[in-house]
């Protein structure tokens, strides 16, 4: 992988990662949770955002398909 290619990927992730942060704090969870999400996407960039999208809080009337 080449450096060109290494820093696009790495600039998807680091945009993904700042819309799923956005995202945990529109939710209407608790603060700790929130803080929870946020540590956790943070600390594990990749598996955190994964790890999320599956289970992360959702805004009210969505749902997975």
């Amino acid at each position: 992988m080449g450096f060109q290619t290494g820093g696009l990927l790495g600039l998807v992730i680091l945009i993904a990662d700042i819309w799923a942060i956005i995202q945990v704090f529109n939710s209407s969870v608790s603060t700790a949770a929130k803080l929870g999400w946020t540590l956790l996407i943070l600390l594990l960039p990749v598996l955190g955002l994964v790890i999320w999208f599956f289970m992360g809080p959702r805004p009210r009337g969505t749902a997975l398909v």
